[in-house]
């Protein structure tokens, strides 16, 4: 809980190309522990938005490429992001604010907005988020995840896995069927400081292995990008292009 009450640690993608807002953030934010990422268009926002995970988003109404209302529609609907998002206005009309809560944003600020303001507005978003996520229990493919008692069934059935690979399965849920880059697990797992070498393999290879044992073959490697979880079972499109013969 620590650092949602001080800011410390937590991840922020801002997508803005308002050079005076993005240094004031950078300025504000990074001596207080944040770790910011800065996309300065509505396409490489929707880059980074959909293919890393992050504690918040801030956007801006009004970029280049694809506008701040489509981009938080489409990591909404299309991509199945539920990170709190932020929108900055900056004259807008009571519809186009309206629109903005509609399209799944979670609240707006004006851009001359304090800084104060603004980093308790943060701190508040991703603790109301975490709070309502923390107690749930999470379901993919006839596996259960309790987190309040560190405990997992499968088909009703209790697996048994190591804490690291508890947290691995527990941040591959909350995204599934999305990815989870290997740069956010190492993050998820040991924070600011990872080790030199590629442990994350052996608590992968680990986890793995108990859920095939446990015949739920689900998790994925991704090439150069990371980790998902896959349906179970699998699709029938699935079925069939795995059964075709070769050079079909």
């Amino acid at each position: 809980m620590e650092s949602v009450l001080s800011g410390k640690g937590l991840r922020v993608l801002i997508v803005t190309e308002d050079e005076r807002l993005a240094q004031a953030l950078y300025d504000y934010l990074t001596p207080l522990g944040y770790n910011l990422d800065r996309a300065s268009g509505g396409t490489a926002g929707w880059s980074r938005g959909s293919s890393n995970t992050y504690d918040v988003l801030l956007l801006d109404m009004a970029l280049s490429g694809m506008d701040g209302l489509t981009l938080c529609r489409r990591l909404r609907e299309e991509v199945g992001v539920d990170t709190p998002a932020l929108m900055f206005v900056d004259g807008e009309s009571l519809e186009t604010r309206v629109l903005c809560l509609n399209w799944g944003a979670d609240g707006f600020l004006a851009k001359t907005v304090d800084m104060r303001e603004l980093e308790a507005t943060l701190r508040a978003m991703v603790r109301r988020y975490r709070s309502q996520h923390v107690a749930r229990n999470l379901t993919w493919a006839g596996l259960e995840l309790d987190p309040r008692t560190h405990t997992v069934t499968c088909d009703g059935k209790p697996l048994s896995l190591r804490p690291i690979a508890f947290a691995i399965l527990a941040r591959l849920m909350r995204q599934a069927p999305g990815i989870v880059t290997r740069k956010d697990l190492e993050y998820e797992i040991y924070g600011d400081f990872p080790p030199d070498s590629d442990s994350l393999r052996t608590h992968i290879h680990s986890l793995r292995k108990a859920l095939q044992t446990a015949g739920r073959p689900v998790l994925k490697t991704v090439t150069h990008v990371g980790f998902r979880l896959e349906d179970w079972p699998p699709s029938q499109q699935k079925k069939r292009t795995a059964e075709a013969p070769a050079g079909a």
